[in-house]
């Protein structure tokens, strides 16, 4: 009995874990996992809903399942007069953590407290909304301002031509609208410490997976006239680590923010062909400011001849110090790239 009984834990456990990437097929999954039939995977998810780790909607065929919150709190903040983002950690949010690893709650203190500060001096808004979630395997904080938005003031700010750029630059990192108190890395090092990390603002929507390390989206799934929402989700139990994730993106004694990814579909728009060298420079735009830099070609079918002479010669010649390395390249893309790289110098040509 033993042995089924931990079997059955494995099973209910394994369901936990991926009920947040798979609530419409979630029976089905761990069916083929543990190569049981549905209706045993049934089974557990009835005694999970019986324990109140999980809920249940839908008709028997559209049925959905989430995780059930253990604890849910929320709090409005006024900006000006409210505190600042250290004492909204140390005094309302922190007590909630204190049961958590400590590494993961070096997690939440970093990006809550970015997040949060962000508000305060980006948003131009007025008030600041913070939720927080906890289930039996994460926590999910929310923080929503009343301002203008992210990506239009970003846009307004560096005068792009659409706040889908904004996406873009945001990113690559190192991007701020106010130059004299931040350096812009605290977005780009919050998206990577956490399980799932999304930002909504108007017609735009910026979200990044660990899981899937360099995989940005930009979609509309709805309009959000006023403000900008922040969702920061992460496991109870992560062996993640802040340190971790610095150093990935660090180099040499200084620790210095000095590599990026750039993800090359952001600069497409619909469907179109990245071909031109007006295309290139906006993918470049920045870029100059890191010492590596990877164009992840995730997603991208194919580009012109301009465009990769612009990205891997003409920039290439212009900074010979910047390491440019192209990932996720399909066959058609590499030759492109090779075409352009052989009319480099051998000492600048680097490896794809």
């Amino acid at each position: 009995m033993t042995g089924v009984r931990a079997r059955g834990e494995d099973i209910r456990r394994f369901i936990l874990q991926h009920l947040g990437t798979h609530p419409a097929d979630i029976a089905k999954f761990a069916s083929e996992h543990f190569k049981i039939t549905r209706q045993a995977v049934g089974t557990h998810l009835r005694r999970l809903a019986k324990e109140k780790a999980i809920t249940a909607s839908g008709e028997t065929r559209k049925r959905t399942y989430e995780l059930a919150a253990l604890s849910e709190w929320r709090k409005v903040y006024s900006i000006g007069q409210g505190p600042a983002e250290d004492v909204v950690w140390r005094e309302d949010v922190e007590p909630m953590f204190t049961e958590m690893p400590d590494n993961v709650q070096r997690i939440w203190h970093f990006g809550f407290t970015e997040m949060f500060n962000n508000a305060i001096d980006h948003s131009g808004g007025s008030g600041i909304l913070v939720t927080v979630r906890h289930t039996a395997v994460n926590t999910t904080i929310l923080i929503t301002d009343d301002g203008v938005g992210i990506f239009k003031k970003i846009k307004e700010s560096l005068q792009l031509p659409d706040e889908r750029t904004a996406v873009l630059e945001l990113a690559k990192g190192k991007v701020t609208t106010d130059p004299k108190n931040h350096t812009g890395q605290g977005i780009f090092f919050t998206s990577r410490l956490f399980d799932h990390f999304d930002i909504y603002a108007g017609d735009v929507y910026f979200t990044h997976d660990f899981a899937s390390d360099l995989d940005w989206i930009t979609e509309s799934p709805t309009q959000f006239e006023v403000g900008t929402s922040v969702r920061m989700e992460l496991s109870n139990h992560t062996a993640r680590t802040p340190k971790k994730i610095f150093d990935k993106y660090s180099s040499g004694d200084d620790y210095g923010f000095t590599k990026t990814v750039v993800p090359v579909e952001l600069a497409r728009y619909g469907n179109e062909n990245l071909v031109s060298r007006s295309q290139a420079k906006r993918l470049l735009a920045r870029v100059d400011l890191f010492k590596t830099v990877l164009f992840d070609f995730k997603g991208v079918p194919s580009i012109g001849q301009a465009f990769a002479d612009e990205v891997f010669r003409v920039f290439q010649l212009r900074h010979p110090d910047i390491e440019l390395v192209a990932i996720h390249a399909n066959s058609e893309v590499k030759r492109m790239i090779t075409r352009a790289l052989s009319e480099l110098p051998l000492s600048l040509r680097k490896r794809e």
